[in-house]
Order: structure tokens, then sequence, then C-alpha cells
């Protein structure tokens, strides 16, 4: 039994823009060293992006028979296709290790995606960060990509271990 209190969950306060808590969670993961004009840019940067590549291709944005042509509803697609369902994670039994599959709380799921768009975006050289933030968003909407690749490879792991499912608690 944890001795420690409950963990505070803090309220995330809506972006000014466009008043969404979604797109104030990205200016934060995108965020260095406190620095929130910066990350502001990049983030507004990257859905002013995502609009002009909506305008160029449409047809590009169609999901479920419906074209989309909100590009903060390709954002929020593009994050729901990212988030991963179940991870691996280590438990120790009788001296042994065994990698476990659990089930991934909601914040954890957004949490991760968020991290690794920001991760991949940041590894793409020869552009600047907003357009390399709408690049992995755009790839991600339509379930490609790194972030796609990287989910789907937790995925996979947690499914190679389905056989020390029965060591989750």
């Amino acid at each position: 039994m944890s001795r420690r209190g409950k963990a505070v969950v803090k309220r995330v306060t809506l972006d000014p823009k466009y008043n969404s808590e979604l797109v104030a969670h990205m200016i934060r993961v995108v965020m260095k060293d406190g620095k929130k004009t910066v990350a502001e840019r990049i983030v507004y940067g990257a859905i002013d992006k995502v609009a002009e590549k909506m305008k160029e291709d449409p047809s590009k944005f169609v999901k479920d028979e419906k074209a989309l042509v909100d590009p903060l509803e390709v954002v929020a697609a593009a994050i729901e296709n990212m988030k991963p369902q179940v991870e691996v994670k280590t438990r120790r039994v009788g001296g042994t290790t065994y990698p476990v599959p659990v089930p991934i709380a909601a914040n954890r799921q957004l949490s991760l995606a968020l991290r690794w768009a920001t991760q991949f975006a940041s590894a793409r050289h020869g552009m600047g960060m907003p357009a390399a933030v709408a690049v992995e968003l755009v790839d991600a909407f339509q379930g490609q990509g790194n972030v796609i690749k990287k989910r789907d490879d937790v995925h996979k792991m947690a499914a190679a271990n389905k056989a020390f499912a029965h060591y989750a608690w």
C-alpha cells in the first residue's frame, strides 16, 4: 500500500487562440526551457500549415465519408490515431522479471502520443519545427509516419507478451 498522497490532477488552461484544452496541452509538451511563446508559435504555425495542406489537397482529409474542414478536427483525429492502448510494464515475481501488458489510462495515452510526436518532429532536419509538427500530424491522421510506427511497435510488444498478462495487478 502506497504511503504517498493522491496526485493532484491539474486542469489545463485553455489556449487563447482556439480555446482548446488539446492545443494547450500540445503547447506545454512542445515547450522547452519555459519558453511558452516560442511553443505557442510552433503549435499555431503547425495548425496553420495543416490548414494550408487541407486547402491544397482536401481529398487527403476525408474521414468516415465526411470531409473535415476544421484543422482542429484533423489535429484531434491525428492525436487519436497516435494514442497507444496498451504498454508493457515489468513485474518482478519470485525473483524473475516478466514483461506484462497493461492498459494505459487516458491521460497517459495523450501524454505519450504528444511526447512521441514532439520527439519525432524535432528529429526531422531540414525544416522548421512548425512544419515538422504539421508533417507528423498529417502523417498520423493518414495512419502512417513515425508516431504510428512507434505505437504499433508498442502494441506488438504487448501482444507478444500476452502470456504474462495474468501477472497484471
